[in-house]
């Protein structure tokens, strides 16, 4: 099963994605945790070039970089580890090309679902986890961390508004999502995606 965790910047989804690893691993299921973008050492390097602050990179550069990041990563890492009957756990994936380089950025989306179609090869995944918070959430939490924002980070809260309004509106058209609260205490946040993980339990 291929599941995948989304939501603006500082909304949980890291704080899910150890939880349901720890969950999943008591449940006696084989895991693959990994990330987007980055997952391989193709993927990191792309990774250090699109989240670099100091450098400018044109919305349609940054979609290609992204889904070039991610072809390396659905053949070199994702394919591999589901073949091998592993859940595979997945901290952003195609949504957050469409959240924020089409809702965000501006780009054509029918471009950016034809690009995505050739980098994943067609793969989607089961079971999406859409963490929302409102903006102003994500930016005092990542002021709390007191490290350096990287370029996605910076940009200004009217393109993190465009994303998460982008990001519910994919789940809105979409069975495959479950929508949780960011706000809420990581053990209940763990607990309400579990009660919605459908196939993940043995």
């Amino acid at each position: 099963m291929f599941v995948t965790i989304e939501g603006i910047e500082g909304s949980g989804k890291s704080t899910l994605l150890c939880g349901l690893t720890e969950r999943l691993r008591s449940a006696g299921r084989e895991i693959f945790v990994t990330r987007e973008p980055g997952g391989t050492p193709v993927g990191d390097s792309i990774r250090r070039i699109v989240l670099e602050p100091g450098l400018h990179v044109a919305s349609l550069t940054e979609a290609l970089l992204m889904n070039a990041a991610r072809a390396q990563h659905v053949i070199e890492a994702i394919a591999p580890a589901l073949a091998a009957g592993r859940v595979v756990l997945c901290d952003r994936f195609a949504d957050s090309t469409l959240a924020y380089q089409g809702y965000g950025r501006g780009l054509d989306m029918t471009m950016l679902r034809t690009i995505i179609e050739a980098a994943t090869g067609g793969l989607t995944p089961d079971r999406t986890f859409l963490l929302d918070v409102p903006v102003e959430v994500s930016r005092e939490r990542l002021l709390e961390r007191n490290v350096r924002l990287d370029r996605l980070e910076n940009e200004h809260d009217a393109f993190h508004e465009r994303v998460r309004r982008g990001f519910l509106e994919l789940a809105r058209d979409s069975g495959r999502f479950v929508v949780l609260d960011g706000r809420l205490p990581p053990g209940v946040l763990v607990e309400r995606a579990w009660a919605g993980r459908a196939e993940m339990a043995p």
